[in-house]
């Protein structure tokens, strides 16, 4: 009874609040993810957005306006992740925070000799826990420009990554996915990688995937999606891996 509800929903939401046909295709055109797929999967992929934008709130601040074209290509970023694991995957969160540029959180620290430390590195996207995504619209536009980025996918994995409860590279794993597998395979890439970088030696990944387990994981995500070839000729393991859990074989 429950799944027949919650069927019914969602048909009412596309049928009422539908993604217009030419900014759908507009948003293919513009994510690379999503314009491989099949015509069935991105039929999925299309209702997911549709329940995204119904279901997260997108806030442009410092003067920034986004259309609904723009929202579209944003939703559909958003949901390339979730095309096998559905919305629940999203949930616990409600918005979307874009700036028009990467942006500058303010955060002090303390250390261990109480001296207080100021951060302001500027981001290109945040994901808090069970706050909201922080993107940069920029970075978001220029998805897919350098091979393997995607800034929006990168914080959705954080997100995914939080279902855990904490962001350590350990999302909550299927069923039948074996967890001393996940880990010996990601946690010996990324500690091989950081000796490799560490030695001069070229990586097939974007270096701050080296920073900690959580930010491997979503870089090597962002390159499950936008550049799987690459990805699976040089962390084949890892490429395996990303296939079981998000239930996708971009390549």
């Amino acid at each position: 009874m429950f799944q027949k509800l919650r069927n019914w929903r969602i048909s009412r939401i596309v049928a009422k609040h539908p993604i217009p046909e030419p900014l759908w295709r507009a948003a293919l055109a513009r994510c690379a993810p999503a314009r491989r797929l099949g015509a069935s999967d991105q039929a999925a992929l299309r209702v997911l957005a549709t329940l995204f934008l119904r279901e997260k709130s997108i806030e442009p601040v410092q003067g920034l306006t986004l259309d609904d074209g723009d929202c579209v290509l944003l939703a559909t970023h958003a949901c390339v992740p979730i095309l096998k694991l559905g919305m629940d995957w999203f949930d616990g969160w409600h918005s979307v925070i874009v700036y028009p540029d990467a942006f500058v959180p303010r955060r002090t620290r303390t250390d261990e000799a109480g001296v207080v430390h100021e951060s302001s590195d500027a981001m290109a996207g945040e994901a808090w826990g069970r706050g909201p995504v922080i993107l940069s619209w920029n970075d978001v536009l220029a998805a897919g420009q350098r091979p393997g980025h995607n800034v929006v996918i990168h914080e959705m994995a954080h997100k995914l990554d939080l279902q855990n409860g904490a962001a350590n590279g350990f999302p909550p794993l299927h069923r039948r996915m074996d967890q001393r597998v996940w880990t010996r395979v990601l946690s010996g890439a990324w500690e091989r990688l950081r000796r490799e970088h560490h030695q001069g030696v070229p990586i097939p990944i974007d270096p701050y995937g080296l920073e900690n387990p959580a930010e491997f994981f979503a870089v090597v995500s962002e390159q499950f999606f936008e550049a799987p070839a690459a990805l699976r000729e040089h962390l084949p393991e890892v490429y395996r891996q990303l296939a079981l859990f998000y239930r996708q074989h971009p390549y």
